[in-house]
């Protein structure tokens, strides 16, 4: 239970702290809005078209082309510290893992899914 107690108190003081931030920022910050205030700020530049413009297809397929890619990570990690545990046979599971991650990543790339520039004619 002593274990428990300073988990419990820990969040009381994370929650207490964001409580009063909140709290004290209300009562103590500026009560005059102007529409220079109420702006939103984008890089010094005032905003232009509407935030709920679409995106390009592209664009989420190199996000997911990327989480794919990098999620090799995750699975090369435990791999590395086990290494010497495994030895052959880990091996030769892990030149196949990369020689299937390369092949996927041949076919994007063939595909021109990594392509962000314009076609040249």
């Amino acid at each position: 239970m002593q274990s428990w107690l300073s988990i419990l108190i820990m969040i009381a003081l994370g929650a207490g702290f964001a409580l009063t931030s909140i709290g004290l920022s209300g009562v103590l910050g500026p009560k005059k809005p102007t529409p220079e205030k109420e702006a939103p700020y984008e890089c010094g530049m005032p905003p232009v078209g509407d935030a709920r413009e679409r995106q390009s297809v592209k664009f989420y397929l190199v996000a997911m082309i990327f989480l794919l890619f990098d999620i090799e990570v995750a699975f090369l990690y435990p791999w590395a510290m086990a290494v010497r545990d495994l030895g052959w046979t880990g091996f030769v599971q892990v030149v196949l893992f990369m020689l299937l991650l390369l092949a996927g990543y041949v076919y994007v790339w063939r595909k021109g899914a990594l392509d962000w520039g314009q076609e040249r004619s």
